[in-house]
């Protein structure tokens, strides 16, 4: 009999409609439903970017039919049949949703991962706590990774692109060196780094690692998409670092925004409109690397750390 390994693919969720945008927004703040006024700049922003359409489930959901297909394809795999589930913080599916499908399709072990490379007890955390109380009410055995933010191929994907825009702005005429790489990463409540967390120290060594390997010299890292709350986020956030660039007479700027693995409102507004619309006001020009999104080495690095994990836990000899 074939061995059954369950994979719940994990990550933070999006609207399925614009329809849906108040459900979702209303959960992300723990049932309060937004002022009017929120709900009509969230609805602007989606606007802005989907055009009417909205295509942004679409990618989480080929992400995790292509990790199981690179699963499948993978030779190590052979006489284990690996399922992906999809569990998402927001929005339905929720990561207890696909705990209980797995449950209902008689899965007895299983492996959780998020669709995001660095650990924050905040962020991934959180993920890993709801599905480890699901799989415990099922008895599903349950191992989950925590972070892969160095896997080798993650790197190359992330160094691939990196390196193709640096070319893109030499093609544009602009010298490749004078070129002010920005890591950019999802800003966390700075309370974090009293409790210790990896968060930013991975974030961190993610871009230390891909600027050597893409051989850049001029980076640094920045934060963007803070939440509005009472409470400090990390900084500096990168509207006010493209404000410092300008006074240093930056004029050309990449922004690498290694903390994110798919095209979603955080990149596709917060970026390629929000920053690129101060970049203008600045005279910069600014870039950004494309995101990961099915990426085959991504999809391969992920299916590594999976196999690996089933490996060490249930056929280590």
């Amino acid at each position: 009999m074939m061995n059954q390994i369950g994979v719940l693919v994990m990550s933070y969720g999006t609207p399925q409609s614009m329809e849906d945008i108040e459900a979702y927004y209303t959960h992300i703040r723990r049932g309060n439903k937004p002022t009017e006024e929120q709900l009509s700049e969230l609805t602007e922003r989606y606007e802005a970017i989907v055009g009417g359409v909205f295509p942004l489930r679409e990618n989480t959901n080929k992400q995790v039919e292509t990790l199981e297909q690179t699963l499948k394809q993978d030779a190590r795999t052979e006489g284990t049949e690996y399922r992906c589930y999809q569990g998402l913080k927001h929005a339905s599916p929720f990561i207890e949703d696909g705990v209980d499908a797995m449950a209902a399709d008689g899965i007895k072990k299983a492996i959780g991962i998020v669709l995001a490379p660095h650990y924050s007890t905040m962020s991934v955390g959180s993920y890993i706590k709801r599905a480890e109380a699901k799989a415990e009410e099922h008895g599903i055995d349950m191992s989950f990774i925590e972070s892969y933010h160095l896997h080798p191929k993650l790197i190359e994907a992330l160094t691939m692109r990196v390196v193709a825009k640096l070319n893109d702005f030499e093609e544009a005429g602009a010298i490749r060196k004078d070129v002010q790489v920005l890591f950019s990463a999802h800003s966390l409540p700075s309370k974090i780094v009293e409790m210790g967390d990896p968060y930013p120290e991975q974030l961190l060594e993610t871009s230390k690692v891909v600027a050597k390997q893409a051989g850049v010299d001029r980076w640094q890292f920045t934060w963007q998409s803070a939440g509005r709350t009472a409470t400090p986020w990390l900084g500096p956030d990168i509207l006010d670092t493209l404000q410092e660039l300008s006074k240093e007479e930056v004029e050309d700027v990449l922004v690498a925004p290694i903390g994110f693995v798919s095209d979603h409102l955080e990149v596709l507004y917060d970026l390629d409109i929000e920053a690129k619309a101060v970049a203008k006001e600045l005279d910069m020009r600014l870039m950004r690397i494309d995101s990961l999104n099915s990426d085959p080495l991504y999809m391969e690095a992920l299916s590594d750390v999976i196999i690996r994990r089933v490996d060490e836990k249930w056929n280590a000899n």
